[in-house]
């Protein structure tokens, strides 16, 4: 009794089982689950499609030749030809003048001539010429204003490193400077030249019947009128040789 009670209990559950699976309603297809942006979606392998290889071409792709380097053209551009500067006629040169203006007696004559003349010339040289007979050579200083002064430059002649001078204190010469007596011109005006070139302003001349002229060699400018130069100076203004003007 007992296991035909467990049969019929079996066949009622089967029974029922089945006609709940028949009635059931079936479950809504599920929309998948999208993964969040930039995560990767898992698939199965089963889902994976294969892909598909390109079919191997049988036919070998046809060689290119390598493009030929271009060549580069040897035919250089003709420029356009300058046209030619005018060429200036250069103007003519005009041939230096010089003159020699002259004589002056005495130095003083002489520097205000040549103030004078610097006005109208590029360049103004004095020049002493010596006449008559002389029985020697002397060079001095012009007199000072006081013998103060005459003592104070006679100082800075000593402390250049001359010496044989004195200065003179009575007559017509008073308070110049004597700077020695020579035999010869050229001793004379060595002297001279030296004392000249460290500063102080020594003049020679000779002694006894011999004196001593000053000319003053020039290279005139266009503005420069002989007869004019020489109305203003009272020295005649003779042409001389530019070469000798040193």
């Amino acid at each position: 009794m007992l296991v035909r009670a467990l049969v019929v209990l079996l066949l009622v559950l089967n029974v029922g089982v089945a006609t709940w699976w028949a009635l059931r309603t079936p479950a809504a297809p599920n929309a998948g689950y999208e993964p969040p942006l930039g995560v990767a979606k898992l698939q199965l392998v089963s889902e994976a499609r294969p892909v598909a290889k390109p079919a191997a071409s049988t036919t070998a792709p046809a060689s290119v030749p390598p493009p030929k380097p271009a060549v580069a053209s040897t035919s250089t551009p003709t420029a356009p030809a300058a046209p030619a500067p005018t060429q200036r006629a250069a103007p003519p040169t005009v041939a230096a003048r010089c003159f020699s203006v002259g004589p002056f007696n005495d130095a003083s004559a002489a520097a205000n001539a040549r103030d004078l003349l610097l006005a109208v010339s590029t360049k103004v040289v004095p020049r002493e010429q010596s006449t008559g007979s002389a029985r020697g050579w002397r060079v001095y200083l012009p007199a000072a204003a006081t013998l103060e002064e005459a003592q104070a430059t006679a100082q800075r002649i000593a402390a250049a490193g001359f010496n044989d001078f004195f200065v003179v204190r009575q007559g017509g010469e008073a308070n110049s400077i004597a700077l020695g007596r020579y035999r010869n011109e050229d001793s004379a005006r060595r002297r001279a030249q030296t004392l000249t070139a460290a500063g102080f302003a020594a003049r020679a001349e000779p002694l006894g019947d011999g004196r001593t002229t000053v000319w003053l060699d020039l290279v005139a400018n266009d503005n420069f009128d002989p007869a004019r130069a020489q109305a203003a100076v009272l020295a005649p203004a003779r042409p001389l040789d530019c070469a000798r003007i040193r």
